[in-house]
């Protein structure tokens, strides 16, 4: 027989082991949470790697256990429409994703308006990140690549990891004594190569690398965008004459270098130095290292660049060239010496290193010679500006009766000044393009150097910029150029003849006849054929650079709408030569029109085409629903299309 007591005890021994394991069970539950949901904090102006946004950015991040809130702090433009997404997400550094809960200050998908001060504050509610997250990926639609997105929001302290360099790079030391003005010229490919620190999966995948051409500017060659490699590593090669100055573009951070002739410039982009200079909140902390490291030719140049470019803005703001309308062209003439006259001194007086000062001495001079070549231009433009009624015709006439009234020997520059034309260094600088497509008919100063040369090579170059292979005339005028421009131009003729063949087998485009008919019939011609279907009409030019720029803008518009049925019609007339037209075309998909000048002129006038490249936006109706003097850019023209296809 079992005594209560006993049965008693055991009952006591029982309970509590219970107890005791719902303890342990709970406490072990609590740790589990606790260990993953975060600590109470408040992380004040958060640090971050980059962003793609001029407009957004973290002004608090609020971490409990219940939740994530981001307070946006959103400015720009007053008048301003945004709209914010639901599709918004954080992806911590573990890679967990955190989906949208709310948002408060503002209704998701639907547009709201900046207030007349430019700022608006919001906050976007996320559930709790896991406790040991250090930072975090803010993106408004991770499936869209040029949605807002904000990379490396730090939760760790108020401070970035230390920034990594890819193994082997080594920055240029700077050499403050080499002379420019001494450098042979030389053609031959130079390797362009870098890395964006810091680059992330997801971030802009993209550079742009605009090479410096001296007879056109800055241009944007068929391989200019490059794929970064999954490290942010790119590597390009360009045809270099001489140096060449070369600009890196990274999510629209703009940077310029200089490539040689058959060497290697190796450069590493500092993103979060770029982003904390644009921060609305961390502007005035401090730096985080260069924007640029570089290892390459005249790396003194790249860090002196901007500092060049500031000593020529100041002598230009304190000595104003007079009024056009106010003085003789002497008298505009006698401005421009003094301005370089002060340009020089101030280069002198300065403390930039003698590369530098030898750059801002050519740079300044070409700036006057191109200054005094297009004087004739200014005046008619002047003259314009002052009488609004001003035809094209009788622009055209003034802009002549300018030009045959400005003094004999009215180009003629100091002869230090034409010294500095005729080096290569003058290749580099923003005025050249300018100079030398006008050196075979203006007389900047006496004798036949290097200027006189390049011109040649330019006119030689400008069949091949329009698509025509070299003659064998020029051919052969080319043997009395200097051995580097023959190569070049050799290069680039056989460039231009594998464009030409590869063209040959595209397809994506076709040529179609206008036909015919009377002028007031002719644009019911041309989209008679597309009738019911949206249509984008383009009138441009072979010779607009806009327009061509657009058209290269466009293309990956056109791709994201060709489930569309979108019908795209290019129009053209006789300014633009047909062969080049016709060479140029197969890269424009679509269907193109070339107009007798009768025709272009009428359509012009009928739909008040005042100048390329123009827009219409017609309707499956045939009616006109847009209109646009000019690109309106990628995002409006494709709003506009979407319209029609509702």
């Amino acid at each position: 027989m079992v005594s209560r007591g006993y049965v008693y005890s055991q009952n006591i021994e029982y309970y509590t082991f219970v107890m005791r394991n719902i303890c342990l069970y709970v406490w072990g539950l609590l740790m589990l949470l606790v260990s993953c949901t975060p600590e109470n904090r408040v992380i004040e102006k958060p640090v971050f790697l980059t962003k793609n946004t001029p407009i957004f950015e973290v002004s608090k991040v609020t971490l409990t256990n219940s939740s994530t809130v981001l307070d946006i702090y959103a400015s720009f433009r007053p008048g301003t429409q945004l709209k914010l997404g639901s599709t918004c997400t954080l992806i911590d550094d573990k890679e967990n994703t955190y989906s949208i809960q709310m948002c408060k200050g503002i209704e998701l998908d639907k547009e709201f308006m900046l207030p007349e001060t430019g700022v608006t504050e919001f906050q976007i509610v996320f559930p709790p990140l896991k406790r040991d997250a250090e930072y975090i990926h803010f993106s408004e639609n991770p499936q869209n690549e040029n949605a807002w997105k904000i990379w490396g929001i730090q939760l760790r302290g108020n401070q970035l990891p230390k920034l990594q360099f890819p193994k082997g790079f080594k920055e240029s030391k700077a050499d403050k004594n080499v002379s420019l003005l001494q450098q042979k010229l030389v053609f031959g490919q130079a390797i362009v190569q870098g890395h964006v620190l810091d680059y992330i999966e997801g971030m802009p995948d993209k550079i742009a690398i605009m090479v410096y051409n001296p007879f056109t500017g800055f241009i944007l060659g068929e391989n200019s965008e490059i794929r970064l490699k999954p490290d942010g590593s790119f590597a390009c090669m360009i045809d270099a004459l001489g140096l060449t100055k070369v600009d890196i573009e990274y999510a629209r951070n703009r940077t310029t270098i200089f490539a040689e002739p058959n060497k290697t410039t190796d450069i590493c982009i500092n993103i979060r130095e770029s982003s904390r200079l644009k921060s609305k909140f961390h502007w005035e902390a401090a730096s985080y290292g260069e924007q640029v490291y570089y290892n390459g030719p005249l790396s003194v140049l790249v860090q002196e660049f901007k500092k060049i470019n500031s000593i020529l803005y100041d002598v230009l703001y304190n000595i104003q060239t007079p009024g056009l309308m106010d003085t003789s062209a002497e008298g505009y003439k006698n401005a421009e010496i003094e301005i370089w006259k002060a340009s020089k001194e101030a280069i002198e007086q300065s403390d930039l290193s003698q590369p530098a000062k030898e750059f801002a001495l050519v740079e300044a001079a070409t700036r006057m010679a191109s200054s005094l070549s297009n004087v004739h231009i200014r005046y008619a433009d002047a003259y314009m500006k002052a009488n609004s009624n001003v035809t094209r015709e009788e622009y055209v006439a003034y802009v002549q009766k300018m030009l045959n009234s400005l003094p004999p020997k009215y180009h003629v520059v100091p002869d230090e000044v034409h010294q500095l034309l005729n080096t290569s260094v003058a290749f580099m600088t923003n005025s050249y393009p300018t100079i030398v497509n006008v050196a075979n008919y203006i007389d900047f100063g006496v004798g036949d150097g290097l200027l006189k040369q390049m011109a040649k090579v330019r006119s030689i170059y400008g069949t091949l910029s329009e698509f025509q292979p070299l003659t064998e005339a020029q051919k052969e005028e080319m043997k009395t150029l200097p051995e580097a421009c023959q190569q070049y131009l050799s290069a680039a003729n056989e460039k231009l003849l594998a464009t030409l063949e590869a063209n040959r087998k595209k397809s994506g485009f076709r040529i179609n006849e206008a036909g015919e008919v009377a002028n007031e019939d002719l644009f019911a011609s041309i989209i008679s054929k597309f009738s019911g279907k949206p249509i984008l009409v383009d009138f441009w030019a072979i010779w607009c650079g806009p327009c061509r720029m657009a058209n290269k803008e466009m293309v990956p518009m056109k791709e994201s709408l060709k489930d569309k049925d979108i019908v795209y019609i290019y129009i053209t007339g006789e300014t633009s030569p047909k062969g080049t037209w016709e060479n140029m075309i197969p890269d424009i998909h679509g269907e193109h029109f070339y107009l007798t000048a009768t025709q272009w002129e009428y359509l012009c006038n009928a739909f008040g085409v005042d100048g390329v490249p123009t827009y219409l936006v017609i309707d499956r109706a045939g009616e006109i629903k847009y209109k646009s003097v000019g690109f309106p850019g990628v995002s409006k023209m494709k709003e506009e299309l979407l319209k029609l296809t509702k």
